[in-house]
This record gives C-alpha cells, sequence and structure tokens, in this order.
C-alpha cells in the first residue's frame, strides 16, 4: 500500500492576485499555508477562491495537489524559494509519485477521500505569478504537472496527514500520460480512453471527442 503524507494544505482566503490588465482582474492562485485542520467540502476547501470557474475548480478540479519532490526541482533549477502554495496548490506532498499516480486512484488524507482526476495545465497567469520568463513552456518541458483531486468523501485534513492510496485502477493511465497527450505528444491521446470515466466533468466530452477524431485520423 502506497503512502506518502501532507507537507502543507494551502487555500488563497480573500487576498487575491491582482491581474490589472486582465479579466476577471484577479486570480487566486496565491495559496498560503494555513494551521490547523482544513475542512473539505464537495468542491474544495474551506477558505479556497478560484475565481475564473470556467477553467478552474469545480467537482473534478475541487483540490490541486503538487509533490514536495517536484518543487525542490524548480528550486534547484531557478536557484529561488518555492514554499508551498507557490504552485497554486492546495495540498504540498511528499513521498508520493504525482506524475506516476493513476487517473482514478483513491487517497485517504486525514477523514476526506480524495481520487485522481487529471493533470494541470498551466496558463500565463502561472508565468505572470512567478515573472520567470517562457515559464509555461519550461514547465511543460519538464512535465511534472501534479494531479486535480475529485472529492469522494467530504472530511477534514491537516499538515503532518499521512496519505493512503486505498485504490489504484489497472488501466495504468497516468497523470503524466495525460499531461503528454494534452501537450507535446497529442498522438498519445487514444491511450486516455481506459481513463475517460474519471476526468472532471467539464472536460470529458471534450477529450472524447478528441480521441474520437485521432482515431478517425489514423484509422
Amino acid at each position: 500500500m502506497t503512502t506518502g503524507r501532507i507537507e502543507a494544505v494551502c487555500v488563497s482566503g480573500s487576498d487575491l492576485l491582482p491581474l490589472p490588465d486582465r479579466r476577471p482582474g484577479r486570480s487566486g492562485i496565491d495559496k498560503r499555508p494555513v494551521a490547523g485542520r482544513v475542512a473539505v467540502g464537495r468542491l474544495g476547501l474551506d477558505g479556497d477562491v478560484q475565481v475564473n470557474r470556467r477553467y478552474h475548480g469545480g467537482e473534478g478540479q475541487a483540490v490541486y495537489a503538487y509533490a514536495q519532490e517536484d518543487a525542490a526541482w524548480w528550486v534547484a533549477e531557478l536557484d529561488r524559494p518555492l514554499p508551498p502554495g507557490r504552485f497554486g496548490e492546495n495540498l504540498r506532498t511528499a513521498g508520493l509519485d504525482l506524475t506516476g499516480a493513476v487517473l482514478g486512484e483513491r487517497w485517504r488524507v486525514g477523514t476526506a477521500l480524495l481520487q485522481v482526476t487529471d493533470c494541470r495545465i498551466p496558463c500565463a497567469n502561472f508565468e505572470r505569478f512567478w515573472d520567470v520568463p517562457r515559464l509555461v513552456r519550461r514547465f511543460t518541458a519538464h512535465g511534472a504537472s501534479g494531479a486535480y483531486l475529485r472529492v469522494l468523501e467530504t472530511g477534514d485534513v491537516g499538515a503532518g496527514d499521512e496519505v493512503t492510496v486505498v485504490d489504484r485502477p489497472g488501466h495504468g493511465v497516468t497523470v503524466g500520460t495525460a499531461f503528454r497527450a494534452y501537450t507535446t505528444q497529442k498522438h498519445r491521446l487514444p491511450e486516455l480512453a481506459p481513463a475517460l470515466p474519471v476526468l472532471p466533468e467539464r472536460t470529458r466530452g471534450r477529450i472524447a471527442a478528441r480521441i474520437e477524431r485521432r482515431l478517425a485520423a489514423t484509422g
């Protein structure tokens, strides 16, 4: 049984990052660690904010996790501190290979039950938040995207909690597979077919259509 732990729990709260020349003009990407237990609802952590609901949040992107091991790579790459929350993550994990996490696997974290649903695709706001040129391209090339999570059972979480992978599907479609299929290796989209049922509801139909078009073009 695979286990890891939560290094920090982070939320954006009401102190949102201003984006004066963009709409909607602010972002919830600037998340900060919070002390104590944090309630986990169906659509995310208590106190967290997703401003642009067209692209962020929702049932299949309720919680975002990023691994300390992947953060350490960026710390060395950029020679700058990247404390918990700097990737816009709610959970900074340790001891888990998030790129190798299987879509649909379930995690027991604190009293909540979470399900891995998808990878994270970096956006322009992420690059602006870090103020690093070509960060989206560099992030994509590196490929450690972190994992989006669905809340199957509400509860609460806190720093120091153990993460137990209680179930892992046998199809083998990983977060890393999805990230590459969406970005640099689009010919791999058909590999995602076994994991379609667990993708976020918002993107499931679109990805299914892209898979069908790819199969039709190659068939």
